[in-house]
């Protein structure tokens, strides 16, 4: 983290932290703030904190376009970063007159795997990981939607999987794969001694969102609420200070994944979040309403889902070419 320009300016990323966490926003949106607000702190380190407003938003915006050449997310998630710390930490209002505009970013086709590709690069995982990229594409979760899944959040009796707090804050209903259900139980049961052992070793319960653990006391030492796909070791918690066992480190199933993609072979540019760009395009092939996938993905407008109906059957919009026309 670059470090803020002045004592004020450290004063002001305190009081950052504070209104991120009265909002309820997640650890990695914390980090994230503080950063670009330090960053932007620092890069107009010669001016009066009274003085910044929107130009010095606006030049730097640049700064980091034309001089870093970041990619128009980084400029947007910077700008985001930046709107919040205005607003909540100095109190400034930046809708008129000046009007910010954001970078734009490209439109790109996501990539999609072929069913077969899909079950080649499945046979390429092994154990948790496995299990988790199963739900990616089984369910249509996001990376950090399957490692922040609670054990309550898996209904074996409704078939269903809940999604908490997913993008947006929202929560949603989801598909739960009936080949899941025993690996997923035999799972639990292995993680279940796991957690057994921490309580009988005094290790202090699972993080809870916002106010529940003031609320529920003991709640963050039941079972229900310990996380599906926890760490196999203990971290520090970095608000309270507390040693937890967290949830699964996410770039331990990226790497997993890229690798498995790269043993089966499979020549496109492949993460997780392919597996969920394939989830939501095989539905749509096997003629689901774009309403219902929309739904499961958990999209507020359906013009993002209809993206995947781009890249359906064949390429170049399913329209067949005059050379192979007989």
């Amino acid at each position: 983290m670059h470090a803020p320009a002045s004592p004020s300016a450290s004063l002001l990323i305190e009081r950052l932290r504070a209104s991120i966490r009265l909002r309820h926003y997640s650890i990695r949106t914390e980090q994230t703030y503080v950063d670009w607000a330090a960053r932007f702190l620092s890069f107009h380190s010669g001016l009066p904190l009274e003085a910044l407003a929107e130009p010095e938003i606006s030049s730097f915006l640049t700064h980091l376009a034309v001089r870093d050449k970041v990619a128009a997310s980084t400029q947007n998630q910077a700008l985001n970063a930046l709107v919040f710390f205005f607003r909540h930490v100095l109190e400034k209002d930046l809708d008129s007159p000046f009007q910010l505009v954001r970078a734009k970013r490209p439109l790109r086709l996501p990539a999609v795997l072929s069913k077969d590709e899909v079950f080649s690069l499945l046979a390429h995982l092994s154990g948790t990981h496995l299990l988790m990229a199963k739900l990616l594409y089984g369910g249509g979760l996001r990376l950090m939607e399957v490692l922040r899944l609670r054990v309550k959040d898996l209904d074996f009796d409704l078939r269903q999987i809940l999604v908490r707090d997913g993008k947006g804050f929202k929560d949603r209903i989801t598909v739960f794969p009936d080949c899941l259900h025993a690996p997923l139980q035999a799972h639990l049961e292995r993680i279940r001694r796991i957690f057994q052992s921490d309580l009988d070793r005094g290790i202090a319960g699972v993080y809870l969102p916002f106010a529940l653990e003031r609320k529920y006391p003991g709640a963050s030492r039941e079972w229900q609420w310990q996380y599906a796909f926890p760490s196999d070791r203990l971290s520090v918690d970095p608000r309270s200070g507390l040693s937890r066992r967290h949830h699964e480190d996410p770039s331990g199933l990226q790497k997993a994944v890229r690798g498995a993609a790269r043993a089966a072979g499979i020549p496109k540019a492949v993460g997780c979040h392919t597996l969920r760009h394939s989830f939501a395009t095989h539905l749509l092939e096997a003629g689901y309403d774009i309403r219902t996938v929309q739904e499961l993905l958990g999209h507020s407008d359906v013009k993002t889902t209809m993206i995947y109906t781009h890249v359906l059957n064949r390429g170049g919009l399913a329209v067949r070419s005059p050379i192979d026309q007989s």
